[in-house]
């Protein structure tokens, strides 16, 4: 069986004559005022989007693109305001690439523009990392997605959203199951289970990137506050933002890296997609977490793991990182890093929080389904005296062998 993969391709226009960058400059103008007249308007309908955008000159390509997104931004991200530096969107139906090996740029984009015969084309600087799905989307063995144009500086990107089909993984006859704990002290968290027992956990510190976020919202606040040069900002911005990314591509690195030192492996993460609704823990902390880029990290780990052929399972996040891995009771968590078990009767006393975490996400799916924890008022123990459905019997591991604290995992 065939899975569908979704990838961003990233290539830098060649630096472009006077007349093409006014023209690109153009381009991007006359888009960013019909997306914020159309947004400031409350348009809510490709309708009245288009009763908006109509007039304006742009190719039906990027009006199309305005049609689709700007009701999302109210419904879907609910957006108060739009940033000043949005990208051009441009539906598939406009996109085109051309190739030759003479050439000293081999890939060249037809970039889009309004009126019959204004179209110009621009060479372009591919990732060679990425080469192979350029040449797909060219012989149309890949699907092309949206569009996007962006100026960074002196830059000018353009990122191409490709579907593309890859063997889907198949969880294997006897599993190895990973499961991750993405979070902001320690950035990612890994823990195997095999015979329901957690071996060889992994941590990835999250120090640096907290500290690159926390510096860069400092830092463009007093940009801000003194009223420095738009460019300035942009520059900085795009020096932490670049910082961030690399810290996620190492580390989902590392994390697909550390599965595949075990046998038959099976990643298994937290289904997040609603975490950016559902937090309220007041104004600071819901600023630092909802800049964290959950759905990005997993994102990434969900793809280099489909590239090397790991299946990857998501299950439900509730009470991950509060029950207890070895007996199913809610637990409470001190710290951040420490874990204690309320229950009088389980050997764990205190055990390293995210480890516990990243157990309890790889214990959670079973052949019975996913497991229910336990809460404190009511008991979901099933009728065997196993532990929440799992499929191994309860086992009573020695207390001594399998407490793993913060200390003793760093030592």
């Amino acid at each position: 069986m065939t899975t569908t993969a979704t990838k961003t391709l990233e290539a830098t226009l060649a630096p472009p004559t006077k007349g093409k960058e006014q023209r690109l400059e153009r381009t991007v103008a006359t888009y960013r005022r019909a997306l914020s007249e159309a947004f400031e308007s409350d348009a809510d309908t490709q309708t009245a989007v288009n009763d908006i955008v109509t007039p304006y000159t742009l190719t039906s390509y990027a009006k199309d693109a305005l049609k689709n997104y700007v009701p999302k931004l109210r419904d879907t991200y609910n957006a108060s305001e739009i940033k000043d530096d949005h990208p051009v969107r441009f539906t598939n139906r406009g996109f085109r690439i051309d190739h030759s090996d003479d050439r000293t740029y081999e890939f060249c984009w037809r970039v889009p523009q309004a009126g019959r015969g204004n179209a110009f084309w621009i060479p372009l600087r591919i990732n060679p990392e990425q080469e192979s799905l350029w040449f797909d989307l060219f012989d149309e063995s890949a699907t092309v997605g949206e569009f996007r144009l962006q100026q960074h500086r002196t830059n000018w990107v353009l990122n191409v959203t490709v579907e593309y089909n890859v063997a889907e993984p198949e969880i294997p006859d006897d599993p190895t199951r990973i499961g991750f704990d993405i979070g902001e002290s320690k950035l990612l968290t890994g823990c195997a289970r095999q015979n329901d027992t957690p071996t060889q956990p992994y941590i990835y510190d999250g120090g640096r990137a907290r500290a690159l976020r926390k510096e860069m919202y400092t830092t463009l606040k007093r940009l801000q506050e003194r009223d420095a040069a738009e460019w300035r900002v942009d520059e900085r911005f795009d020096h932490y933002q670049n910082a961030l990314t690399d810290i996620v591509e190492k580390a989902s690195h590392e994390a697909v890296e550390y599965a595949e030192s075990f046998d038959n492996p099976v990643i298994v993460l937290e289904d997040l997609s609603y975490i950016r609704g559902n937090l309220d823990y007041g104004k600071y902390m819901n600023r630092r977490l909802h800049a964290w880029t959950f759905a990005r990290f997993t994102d990434r780990i969900e793809d280099k793991a489909l590239d090397a052929g790991i299946p990857v399972e998501f299950v439900n996040p509730r009470y991950t990182s509060q029950t207890c891995h070895a007996c199913g009771h809610i637990g409470s968590r001190g710290s951040q890093a420490e874990f204690k078990c309320t229950n009088s009767k389980c050997w764990i006393t205190e055990y390293q929080a995210d480890i516990n975490a990243a157990a309890n996400i790889a214990g959670r799916v079973d052949p019975w389904g996913e497991s229910v924890p336990w809460k404190p008022e009511r008991d979901d123990s099933p009728r065997n005296g196993s532990r929440c459905d799992t499929a191994a019997g309860h086992r009573t591991p020695s207390r001594q062998s399998r407490q793993t604290t913060l200390a003793a995992f760093e030592s």
